[in-house]
């Protein structure tokens, strides 16, 4: 016996109801109670859940940035002679290897840049800050050891300027990259340095620094 058209109308009413009933119920127990849930490490210091927040992580964070870097520390230089304006925003396939696959699997190569080369100096060879950063860096003995972008040798040094000029906000060298992230030049360095904040950062970002290591074993 089909509803009468009252009882059709509230049951229309109380299906949407009930789920974000639900929903808001396993939200309340997501936010208030990690350990009953086992959620996993990287989760487990957030105290109020939101769709933004999901959202942020369950997506992949590649951005432009990811890009130049892949390209450079695999030696591409395919953009010396035929890049586009580097100081407008680019497309993450202007930095793809013509030889690999037309969309290439930029998370995966992210999380291989990532265990690669975590950091990356872009750096001149006839610099003097350059050269002081670089000398401050290997005093750590880093694992993976820095990634160094002479950029005044490669064809393309002019592109790769440009970019991280627009990226970072930093038009001079060296431009040391931490995970896709600039953490400065070579004051920058210096200061944290000397100021013992530089190791614990290299370790917060899951690098092995050595020198300390060697320093505990003595």
């Amino acid at each position: 016996m089909p509803l009468p058209p009252l009882h059709r109308g509230r049951r229309r009413v109380l299906l949407p109801l009930l789920v974000l009933a639900i929903l808001f119920l396993f939200l309340f127990l997501f936010s208030s109670s990690h350990d009953l849930l086992g959620l996993p490490p990287a989760l487990q210091g957030l105290r109020r859940v939101s769709p933004a927040s999901i959202a942020a992580l369950v997506q992949h964070r590649v951005t432009e940035i990811h890009g130049l870097l892949y390209y450079a520390v695999h030696e591409s230089e395919a953009l010396a002679h035929d890049a586009p304006d580097p100081t407008r925003p680019l497309d993450l396939s202007v930095y793809a290897d013509g030889e690999l696959a037309p969309k290439p699997d930029w998370p995966a190569r992210v999380k291989h840049l990532d265990a690669e080369a975590p950091l990356i100096v872009f750096s001149k060879t006839y610099c003097s800050y350059s050269r002081r950063a670089k000398d401050i860096l290997a005093q750590y003995e880093l694992v993976p050891k820095a990634k160094i972008i002479e950029v005044d040798l490669r064809d393309d040094g002019d592109f790769i300027k440009a970019v991280l000029t627009r990226l970072t906000g930093r038009s001079t060298f060296p431009n040391v990259i931490l995970r896709g992230e600039s953490i400065g030049g070579a004051d920058d360095i210096m200061a944290m340095h000397t100021d013992d904040r530089l190791r614990q950062l290299f370790e917060d970002a899951g690098l092995k620094v050595r020198a300390e290591l060697k320093d505990e074993e003595t």
